[in-house]
């Protein structure tokens, strides 16, 4: 099944999730629901919503809160997003100016904290007690992924197990939660719950080594910034950790010297990409990332092989292909 494919799936279920956007983004602030749109239709993959949406006509649901839940996740998604630009400095979103470089940092941060408002009165008035609970627990685990992040700066000795905290919580927890959130939705047996839980733990961590890969080997147009963003803004991902765990002494201390650097330019980025390249990083993070992608696909073993459970192998099959 192809990616478009899954998409048209859920064709119907995405329009109303769009307009549920729309709905919710209404404030008597003006710049508000401004700035909310202009992220929220700069260009997002909608993967989240994506997930719940399968993930609930997998468990057989029949209600109408998935779609309302599904515009949860991506409102928590982009309030995330708003906040990072903002600790990151970045220039660029989706190939887009960030928001805080049009309307500054005050107003990235207070929309961001809206959307986070907002995502939580909708989980209150369509979900339950258990939907609140795992929200509430993966929203804590991001900030502590993003201040572990923070702490993590620059740090060319950062451990492949610090790295892989920084991914769950800062990334793959909300991929989870919206399969989880989902089967809470269909009352399925908690096996399957968890089983759908660590799929959506799995294809996340997956999804953000490929773009830590992309970092270094897509092009500026189809990553939507500056290719080696990361290395600038002083991100240690696992090609980079790899490549210096690997390297020899001379080469260690080009990589030292770059991510510790003020200012980047072009001769220095091909010096580290060729220092990885030797050293395989990237081949790493993309073989570490399709072993995600099968245990991911053995997850959904306990659910019957319905045309669902086939577009979520093909979701997690996607997350590798998608840019390469």
């Amino acid at each position: 099944m192809q990616i478009q494919e899954v998409f048209d799936l859920v064709k119907d279920d995405m329009i109303n999730v769009e307009e549920v956007f729309k709905k919710n983004l209404s404030s008597s602030v003006p710049l508000v629901s401004k700035v909310g749109e202009y992220i929220l239709n700069s260009g997002g993959k909608r993967f989240r919503p994506l997930l719940l949406l399968l993930c609930a006509r997998l468990c057989n649901y029949n209600g109408e809160s998935h779609v309302p839940l599904a515009g949860v996740m991506e409102f928590i998604h982009t309030a995330t997003l708003l906040h990072d630009d903002v600790v990151d400095s970045a220039n660029m979103r989706r190939g887009n100016a960030a928001a805080n470089t049009v309307w500054g940092d005050g107003a990235s941060i207070l929309v961001g904290d809206f959307l986070l408002s907002k995502a939580f009165t909708m989980a209150v008035t369509y979900g339950n007690d258990r939907v609140l609970n795992v929200l509430s627990h993966s929203t804590t685990r991001m900030a502590e992924g993003e201040m572990l992040q923070l702490v993590k700066h620059s740090d060319i000795g950062m451990s492949e197990e610090d790295y892989f905290e920084v991914v769950a919580n800062k990334t793959a927890v909300l991929f989870s939660s919206s399969s989880q959130v989902a089967a809470i939705l269909g009352e399925v047996e908690l096996e399957q719950e968890v089983a759908l839980a660590n799929y959506g733990m799995r294809i996340g961590t997956a999804y953000q080594l490929m773009d830590d890969c992309l970092d270094y080997v897509s092009t500026d147009n189809a990553l939507g910034k500056a290719v080696g963003n990361d290395l600038r803004e002083g991100k240690v991902t696992l090609p980079l950790i790899h490549a210096f765990k690997s390297a020899n002494e001379t080469d260690r201390s080009v990589l030292k010297a770059a991510i510790e650097a003020d200012e980047f330019d072009e001769s220095k980025l091909k010096e580290v990409l060729g220092i990885i390249e030797r050293c395989g990083g990237i081949e790493y993070a993309i073989e570490y990332a399709g072993k995600l992608v099968e245990e991911a696909k053995k997850d959904l073993e306990l659910f019957d092989p319905v045309v669902e459970r086939a577009a979520l192998e093909a979701v997690a099959d996607y997350v590798i292909e998608r840019s390469f």
